[in-house]
């Protein structure tokens, strides 16, 4: 199935903008969504310069405005004439060592990556479960495989819930036309990961976004990007000693 009309969230840069450049190239219509509207203004002069046979619908949205998520998902399926899948993508990368006076920093994340990202996916699910088909997609991060230490804590626990939420649907919803999608990426040329990343094992922006568009449109239940070497990594990390994911923090 060609998912042809899609709403992404945290649009205005990095990853959201990547995934929204290639599915109009692929001629896919885009509802974008971003706390930035001067980005999302260039953005879709931009898409529809380059590509003038999609639509690209916008509205500026705060996802932690939880209240406003449904009504900004709603008027942009009512400009599309439908949502066939929904990427749940806005986040945020701040972090401190718990316990340093930094509780602010820890909370925004907890909350940006986590709650808002679950009003997201009840927005979405909301309308999927209406029109009783829908793709909804959780990008979450290879950080979820496992409890990272120091300022990375907070950030690590915020995806690992969204990487269970993802988890529960796709248990609850197998074997209906609601498919669910969860996204891990490691480390991809983007501001967050230029800050947090080995820089050995960050991939061009190009590349990672590429991977993760394939595996969104395979409509996987869950996928480390890019494949190489994140999957494998998914694997060992779990086993790694204690000793040696404290290097990590």
């Amino acid at each position: 199935m060609t998912r042809r009309k899609i709403l992404i969230t945290g649009a205005s840069s990095g990853l959201g903008a990547g995934m929204a450049r290639e599915f109009a190239r692929r001629g896919r219509d885009l509802a974008l969504c971003a706390r930035r509207v001067s980005n999302l203004e260039q953005l879709r002069d931009e898409l529809l310069a380059a590509h003038p046979g999609i639509t690209v619908a916008m509205r500026a949205l705060d996802v932690d405005d939880h209240a406003a998520v449904p009504k900004v998902f709603d008027e942009l399926r009512a400009e599309l004439g439908g949502l066939d899948r929904i990427i749940v993508n806005a986040g945020i990368g701040k972090g401190a060592r718990i316990g340093t006076g930094r509780a602010d920093a820890n909370l925004a994340t907890a909350t940006t990556n986590f709650v808002s990202a679950l009003a997201q996916a009840e927005a979405a699910m909301g309308i999927f479960r209406e029109q009783r088909a829908g793709h909804l997609v959780l990008i979450s991060s290879m950080s979820a495989v496992r409890g990272l230490p120091g300022k990375k804590a907070a950030y690590a626990a915020s995806k690992a819930g969204v990487t269970a939420l993802g988890e529960g649907l796709a248990i609850e919803l197998r074997g209906t036309p609601i498919r669910v999608t969860t996204v891990q990426p490691g480390f991809i040329a983007t501001d967050m990961a230029a800050k947090a990343g080995d820089a050995k094992l960050v991939v061009p922006l190009d590349k990672g976004v590429n991977s993760m568009v394939a595996a969104i449109e395979r409509e996987a239940v869950r996928a480390s990007v890019p494949e190489w070497p994140w999957r494998v990594l998914g694997l060992v990390m779990p086993l790694l000693p204690r000793a040696i994911m404290a290097r990590m923090g």
